[in-house]
């Protein structure tokens, strides 16, 4: 995984300019590939819309968008979901995107993580990151 193997801090000292900072690293090393296949393969948009609800849900449910930046949020998550994969021995699937059809829970879950940093929001709670 390159770069985002090199994150030492923990989520919890990520601040607005590094969330950003890693999140971009994060999809450049398994967002990008997702969406493009979420764009070729029948299905898979919805899959991964399913996974952006839940991520929706976990960064922002009962928490003031004052108190912290949504993309602190999303990289927080995205991050504790990364590294408890690679403890585990996940390793993102083939860029290629018919490789993508039987996409893993971790894969998903990260791009989803990468297409909300992306999309434009309502809520002042999630900015939209430069791609």
């Amino acid at each position: 995984m390159g770069s985002i193997a090199r994150v030492s801090a923990g989520p919890e000292v990520f601040t607005h300019f590094s969330a950003r900072r890693w999140l971009n690293r994060l999809h450049h090393e398994v967002g990008a590939a997702g969406l493009t296949a979420a764009a070729a393969v029948p299905g898979l948009s919805a899959v991964l819309d399913q996974h952006a609800a839940a991520v929706r849900d976990a960064t922002t449910l009962g928490l003031e968008a004052a108190a912290v930046a949504g993309v602190v949020l999303l990289a927080s998550y995205g991050h504790a979901v990364l590294t408890h994969a690679r403890e585990h021995g996940w390793q993102p699937p083939h860029p290629h995107p018919s490789r993508w059809r039987a996409a893993d829970w971790t894969s998903l879950r990260l791009t989803a993580v990468c297409a909300l940093a992306r999309t434009p929001n309502t809520s002042p709670a999630l900015p939209r990151l430069n791609p």
